[in-house]
């Protein structure tokens, strides 16, 4: 007798199982029985719904459940894509060449798919200012007119004034 096999004989606590087999026919036996069939068979027997009266097990080889279980996730992943938040930061004082410069970026990571978190930087004085830095985000949507959907809008948090803009919906 296996130490996976005494595990399972220490933990019954019922007396019958609702038993799914092979062919997907159900029907009540004792547990005993069941364990039986199942290392007859050298398969596990494997608790489905513990909640049920009686509770629900079924006949089948549980690493090659397990194998498939991790597999179809692993396909799930593959398909799956990451957007990342970048982030472009400027200050209100920026002449229009880096701006566009910057801009180009910003439709590199809106091409590919990623969230642009656009940050203006204030230092010292320019505090005093922040519509600077509002035209110069107004500035950046201008250019980047048609291409992208307004997350969050432009708003002050401490010395930074920063809006999220997301790549516009393909169809």
């Amino acid at each position: 007798m296996s130490t996976k096999e005494f595990r399972v004989n220490e933990k019954i606590r019922v007396k019958e199982v609702r038993l799914i087999e092979g062919d997907g026919e159900q029907r009540v036996v004792s547990i005993m029985d069941a364990l039986q069939m199942a290392r007859d068979q050298s398969l596990d027997l494997v608790e489905v719904a513990p909640n049920s009266v009686p509770p629900v097990c079924k006949i089948m080889d549980f690493g090659k459940f397990k194998f498939e279980q991790e597999k179809k996730l692993r396909e799930s992943k593959k398909n799956q894509k990451v957007v990342q938040l970048k982030e472009v930061r400027m200050q209100p004082k920026i002449e229009k060449h880096d701006i566009e410069f910057k801009v180009k970026h910003i439709l590199e990571f809106l091409g590919e798919g990623d969230k642009i978190k656009v940050t203006i930087r204030f230092r010292g004085r320019e505090m005093a200012h922040p519509e600077l830095g509002r035209k110069v985000l107004d500035k950046v949507l201008e250019m980047l007119e048609g291409q992208y959907v307004m997350e969050s809008l432009p708003k002050m948090e401490g010395r930074l004034m920063s809006m999220i803009i997301n790549p516009k919906v393909k169809k």
